[in-house]
């Protein structure tokens, strides 16, 4: 039978299958309304259960390998050897869909205790448009349930969201928005130096793509991005590029993170030490500027646009509104320092319509003449209600 999602025609490495596979189980079970824990529980029990088998019985046939040019099939195979074993995708997303597929079988007849992780109902509000560019490169993800993806059992919550805002195509915003979470869960630090995780997950994920984009050589896009990872009482950011997030406490924006802009004298130094400038022929640009300086992909710019995020930590004090993160489509518009009045304003006129905050904020940059894509995700820290008391 056909799987029901589609399956890639392109082979996975060792290292992408966890996100890949979890990306396809995730998104099956949301089309089916399942809640995100559950969904969440399903898909960590089935990607589990992968190691127990030998993926070297996914390896591509030779015969799939072919090119149309014998120096291409060298060069392939050279490649492959260097980046480890690539993997047949249909095979194992077959294999993968019957282990889900046993999985939910067997809890339909039993169901095992649940776990007893904490998790916080954070209320979340995102929005996203394709605005009058003529495709949508933005990605995002909305991960509360950052436990139950990946089995933390240690009574710490934690919470995963992220805006990436690609350019040039969007398949480094993609590719991100898929494996960057991973990469933070299985880094080793992560329980304890979670911010170190964010910033080497960073690294790996534009590692894992530009050698995703040696083997497809299509792939010339970036992306910049912006995360938050919640763990506890501290809320941790990692950011690449001029996507932004916005703490507000009590009416009052906390500036969290300055970002990457070529115009920044430390950035222009840095892209100048290397021996490139700052000039006016770069693909991606505005108005005549370099439009990014840090990013994850964008191969043939590397290293001037490199993929060393920077990182900032936060204790919360129970006092914080919200976080708030969003794409330069959204910044460029609305300035950091009118966030937190616009927001408390559509409340007052909507004291209901929290859930949709992120449409009314995407609404007021088309309005004042933001014509990017634009992606505005809002994870609120107490009560809406609350809000409008202070």
């Amino acid at each position: 039978a056909a799987l029901p999602w589609k399956v890639p025609a392109v082979p996975l490495s060792q290292e992408e299958v966890e996100g890949e596979l979890s990306e396809l189980a995730l998104g099956l079970f949301t089309s089916r309304t399942a809640p995100l824990p559950l969904a969440c529980s399903l898909t960590h029990e089935a990607v589990a259960q992968l190691p127990q088998q030998d993926l070297a019985v996914f390896r591509r046939l030779p015969s799939q390998e072919k090119v149309e040019q014998e120096d291409e099939e060298e060069e392939e195979e050279e490649e492959e050897e260097e980046e480890g074993v690539l993997l047949d995708a249909e095979s194992l997303q077959r294999c993968f869909f019957n282990k889900l597929w046993e999985i939910c079988s067997r809890r339909q007849k039993q169901m095992p205790v649940l776990s007893t992780c904490p998790s916080c109902p954070w209320l979340t509000s995102v929005h996203a448009i394709r605005n009058t560019r003529r495709k949508m490169e933005d990605r995002h993800v909305v991960l509360p349930a950052f436990n139950q993806l990946f089995g933390f059992c240690d009574q710490v919550d934690r919470a995963y969201f992220a805006v990436f805002d690609g350019h040039g195509g969007v398949d480094a915003a993609s590719y991100a928005a898929v494996h960057l979470h991973v990469n933070v869960a299985r880094h080793p630090e992560v329980t304890r130096d979670p911010a170190a995780a964010l910033r080497a997950a960073f690294k790996q994920t534009d590692e894992m793509f530009l050698r995703k984009a040696r083997r497809e050589v299509r792939l010339h896009s970036g992306t910049t991005g912006v995360c938050a990872f919640l763990v506890g009482r501290t809320i941790h950011v990692a950011w690449l590029g001029d996507s932004q997030v916005l703490l507000v406490q009590q009416g009052r924006a906390l500036v969290l993170m300055e970002p990457h802009k070529p115009e920044r004298q430390d950035e222009k130094e840095r892209i100048e030490a290397l021996g490139g400038f700052v000039s006016y022929v770069d693909c991606w640009r505005v108005n005549g500027t370099l439009a990014v300086s840090r990013a994850i992909g964008d191969a043939f710019q590397k290293p001037y646009v490199c993929s060393e995020a920077d990182v900032a930590s936060h204790e919360l004090s129970g006092a914080e509104d919200y976080l708030l993160l969003a794409c330069d489509g959204f910044f460029d518009s609305v300035p950091p320092e009118e966030v937190a009045g616009l927001v408390r304003g559509l409340l007052l006129q909507n004291p209901g319509g929290a859930p949709r905050i992120a449409e009314e904020l995407v609404a007021a940059a088309r309005e004042r003449g933001s014509r990017d894509n634009i992606t505005v995700l809002v994870v609120f820290l107490r009560d809406p209600q609350e809000l409008l008391r202070d």
